[in-house]
């Protein structure tokens, strides 16, 4: 039934990364030790106890996908076991339940199966971004565990994160603050992480930088991720490198595009410690990657007080960054075949 619904009247490839209200979210609440069934409803809004952990306490977390419309009319989700997974991390890391991994597919599969109409057709470069999140709403005041926690997963069109013509060329600024500590929660998927880099970001856009970059928490000296994207960089030597540390989230973007740059590329991939002043000069290419940024090559970042150009003149997309972004989106839009088995077709 949703699959013969009319498409929005949309101007699709004129999408910003911005919230459409759709039709449909999926819900499932947890209480008493055992989820509900879970449904579909029409409400935008969540009804949230004032004493909910998740407003005091910040006990939530979330996760993001994409569905994309293939040539042949399939709509394609992208490595979607991996996001559940990687919410239950999260949600063991702040003691809530685990949601399982039939209940988030089957309700992603379902929301964007109701959703039909608002998504992207094939060829427009825009997508249904789809937010699933887990939070405590039950009456608490004390810090503890939240009594009753809201399974939701909601969907919106959008277009690129980094808007521009192609295939966009950003830039980051290093920032003074740090994002989080080894043994934090950097490497979980929770909302907090994010508001603390709200600040960051300002003054990297202060700058004329697109986003904010961190270096590690313990001597500012190596590079951890941006503030919505993980970083990767390849070098004059022909290989492509990728922060390792404890600190920042695993994506699920990079670990594909560090597969794809080894198997179909033929490079030399590693994850290590990587010192930006002292390794800068090696860097032939550079990019940020994630659901939302996809992989947005990086131009020039700023640190020392200054900007530092990689790649000619700071504009221009460099050939490996080309080769990995048509090698990932070539599979998530069905262009390409897929080896690894990573996209999922919704059920239509």
């Amino acid at each position: 039934m949703a699959a013969k619904a009319e498409k929005q009247a949309l101007n699709w490839s004129e999408l910003g990364f911005q919230y459409h209200k759709t039709d449909f979210r999926f819900r499932a609440v947890h209480e008493n030790g055992k989820w509900s069934a879970g449904e579909l409803i029409k409400d935008p809004l969540i009804a949230v106890h004032e004493g909910a952990p998740s407003l005091h306490y910040a006990q939530q977390c979330f996760e993001g996908m994409k569905a994309q419309t293939a040539v042949d009319g399939r709509v394609m989700l992208f490595r979607p076991d991996l996001n559940s997974e990687r919410m239950n991390l999260a949600a063991g890391r702040l003691l809530m339940p685990e949601v399982p991994q039939a209940m988030f597919l089957e309700a992603v599969e379902q929301t964007v199966r109701a959703n039909y109409a608002w998504i992207p057709p094939y060829g427009s470069g825009a997508s249904l971004y789809i937010r699933p999140m887990l939070i405590g709403i039950g009456e608490n005041l004390g810090l503890k565990p939240a009594k009753q926690y809201e399974f939701r997963v909601f969907v919106s069109p959008v277009g690129p994160y980094y808007k521009g013509t192609g295939l966009a060329v950003i830039a980051l600024a290093v920032s003074g603050m740090d994002r989080a500590a080894p043994n934090g929660t950097g490497s979980f998927k929770v909302g907090a992480n994010y508001a603390g880099g709200l600040l960051a970001t300002k003054a990297a856009q202060q700058l004329g930088a697109n986003e904010a970059l961190y270096l590690d928490a313990a001597e500012h000296r190596y590079v951890d991720e941006a503030g919505s994207a993980n970083i990767i960089f390849a070098l004059r030597d022909g290989s492509l490198i990728t922060p390792r540390s404890n600190a920042i989230l695993p994506s699920i973007t990079r670990r594909s595009i560090m597969i794809l740059a080894k198997d179909q590329l033929g490079l030399k991939t590693e994850e290590r410690a990587i010192d930006l002043r002292k390794e800068f000069v090696t860097f032939a290419e550079a990019a940020a990657c994630g659901t939302a940024a996809v992989l947005s090559p990086v131009g020039r970042i700023w640190f020392d007080d200054a900007w530092h150009i990689i790649n000619g003149d700071g504009k221009q997309v460099g050939p490996t960054m080309q080769q990995l972004y048509d090698l990932l989106v070539g599979i998530q839009r069905g262009e390409r075949p897929d080896p690894y088995g990573w996209t999922h077709s919704v059920k239509l």
